[in-house]
C-alpha cells in the first residue's frame, strides 16, 4: 500500500492550485538545476537503476530506452516526443495528469530532454483534448514566464523549447511512428522498423517517444533517488503507477498505488468494491481494451504489474481496469472492442485492414447467436493471422480480446449459439 508521503502525483484529483505557484508549493521544480548540473549520463543511469518500466503499455526499461539516443551529435538535432494520445478505450490517467498536474510533466521534459541531448520536445496530444490542452499550455507558458524552459533553462546553461501539438482524434497515432508521421503533417501510418526512431525518427531525426506518466514520474524520482523508486513493487515491477479503475465496481477513479498491489485491495480500497459484491464479479480487462480479459476465478489473487499479468496471458497495458459483473453481455462487450478496432485500423497491412472487419462481422453473428459451433475455432484462427502479421501493435489489439473472450468465455458462446439466444430475448 502507498503511503502519503511516497506519492508523485499531488494534485491528481485536482483539490490544489494547478499553477506553477500550487506546484512549487508542493516541491515540483525543486533544484531542477542541481539535477541538470549532475550531467546526463547521471540522469540515464539512474533512471535504469529506478527500474521504471514504460507506462503506456508495453513496459519497456525507460532508462535503457534513453540510452539508446547517440551520445555524440552528428550534426541532427535530437528531440523528445510526449505520447499524449490517450485513446486506449478504458484509459484516463494521463489526462489526470496534464488537466491538474501539468508542472510534473514540464518539469520531466526538460529533464529528459537534457538527459538526450534534445533542445526540443513536442507533447503531442489527443484531439479530443481541448480543455487538458488549454491547462498544459497554460503551464508551459508559466514556465517560460518564470525562466524554468526556454533560454537557459533554469539557469543550466542549457536551451529547451517545448511545443503542444494537437492530434485529431486517430487512435493509431498513438503507435509511436504513427505519431511521428501526424507530426509531420503525414497521415497517421506506422512506419517499418528498423530504423527506429533513436536512430532516425522525427524529421529523420533521432528521436524518444515516451508517454507522459513516464516523463511526469522522472523529476520526483531523480530527486528521491532511483534507489526508492526500485524499493516499491516486486523486482522488475517497480515503483508507483496510476491506476484508471471503470467499470461495474461502487467508486470508479483514477488512483496512484504502488506497482504489484493485489487487485481485491486496490478494488476494496480505493473502488469501494465491486457492485453487487465480489461474488457478483464476472470478467476484468486489466490493462485498457487491448489486452485479454481475464476470468473472476483468475482475478481472486491477481498481482497488478506486467509480469503476473503476461504469466495469466494478459498484461498490466496502460493499468486501465475495466470491471465487469455478471450483467454483462462478454460476448456483446468484445463485439463492441472488435467495432472500435475495426473503425480505426489505418488500412496499411492486409491482415489488419481485412482481418478486423472480417472478426467485427463474425462477432456480430455470434453475438446474436446466428453462427454455428465450428466457427469459434475459425474465427480463433483468424485472429491468429492477424496477430503479429502487421507493422504496428494494431492486429494484435485487435486479435487480442477475441482471444480472451474465446479462451474464457467459450461456454457461453456455444451456449447462445445452441440456443439462438440473442441478448434481447434472454432477458
Amino acid at each position: 500500500m502507498l503511503k502519503d508521503q511516497d506519492r508523485i502525483f499531488t494534485n491528481l484529483y485536482g483539490m490544489h492550485d494547478r499553477s506553477l505557484k500550487g506546484a512549487q508549493a508542493r516541491g515540483h521544480w525543486d533544484g531542477t538545476k542541481d539535477i541538470l548540473g549532475k550531467g546526463a549520463g547521471w540522469i540515464v543511469d539512474e533512471m535504469k537503476a529506478s527500474g521504471l518500466r514504460g507506462r503506456g503499455g508495453a513496459g519497456f526499461p525507460t532508462g535503457l530506452k534513453w540510452s539508446f539516443m547517440p551520445k555524440e551529435s552528428d550534426g541532427r538535432p535530437s528531440y523528445l516526443v510526449v505520447n499524449a494520445d490517450e485513446s486506449e478505450p478504458g484509459t484516463c490517467k494521463d489526462r489526470e495528469i496534464m488537466r491538474h498536474d501539468p508542472h510534473t510533466l514540464i518539469e520531466g521534459c526538460l529533464i529528459a530532454s537534457f538527459a538526450m541531448q534534445a533542445h526540443a520536445c513536442y507533447i503531442y496530444i489527443r484531439g479530443e483534448y481541448i480543455r487538458e490542452k488549454e491547462a498544459l499550455q497554460n503551464a508551459i507558458d508559466e514556465a517560460y514566464d518564470a525562466g524554468l524552459v526556454g533560454k537557459n533553462a533554469c539557469g543550466s546553461g542549457w536551451d529547451f523549447d517545448i511545443y503542444v501539438a494537437h492530434g485529431a482524434g486517430a487512435y493509431i497515432c498513438g503507435e509511436e511512428t504513427a505519431l511521428l508521421e501526424s507530426l509531420e503533417g503525414k497521415k497517421g501510418m506506422p512506419r517499418m522498423k528498423p530504423p527506429f526512431p533513436a536512430g532516425a525518427g522525427l524529421y529523420g531525426c533521432p528521436t524518444t517517444v515516451n508517454n507522459v506518466e513516464s516523463i511526469a514520474v522522472v523529476p520526483t524520482i531523480l530527486r528521491r533517488g532511483g534507489a526508492w523508486f526500485a524499493g516499491m513493487g516486486r523486482p522488475n515491477n517497480a515503483g508507483t503507477k496510476l491506476f484508471a479503475i471503470s467499470g461495474h465496481v461502487n467508486n470508479p477513479c483514477v488512483v496512484e498505488e504502488e506497482m504489484s498491489i493485489p487487485f481485491k485491495e486496490l478494488i476494496d480500497k480505493h473502488c469501494g468494491g465491486i457492485r453487487g459484491g465480489w461474488k457478483n464479479l464476472k470478467a476484468v480487462i486489466p490493462g485498457g481494451s487491448s489486452v485479454p480479459c481475464l476470468t473472476a476465478e483468475q482475478m481472486e489473487d491477481a498481482i497488478m504489474d506486467f509480469d503476473w499479468l503476461r504469466e495469466q496471458r494478459s498484461g498490466l497495458g496502460t493499468a486501465a481496469v475495466i470491471v465487469m459483473d455478471q450483467s454483462t453481455d462478454m460476448i456483446k462487450a468484445i463485439w463492441r472492442l472488435s467495432k472500435f478496432y475495426k473503425h480505426e485500423s489505418c488500412g496499411q497491412c492486409t491482415p489488419c485492414r481485412e482481418g478486423t472487419g472480417w472478426m467485427m462481422r463474425v462477432m456480430e453473428r455470434l453475438v446474436t447467436g446466428n453462427a454455428s459451433v465450428d466457427e469459434i475455432d475459425m474465427l480463433l484462427d483468424v485472429t491468429k493471422q492477424v496477430e503479429g502479421h502487421t507493422i504496428c501493435a494494431l492486429g494484435d489489439a485487435a486479435a487480442w480480446p477475441i482471444q480472451g473472450l474465446i479462451r474464457n468465455f467459450r461456454g457461453e458462446i456455444e451456449d447462445r449459439i445452441r440456443h439462438k439466444r440473442s441478448p434481447i430475448a434472454a432477458e
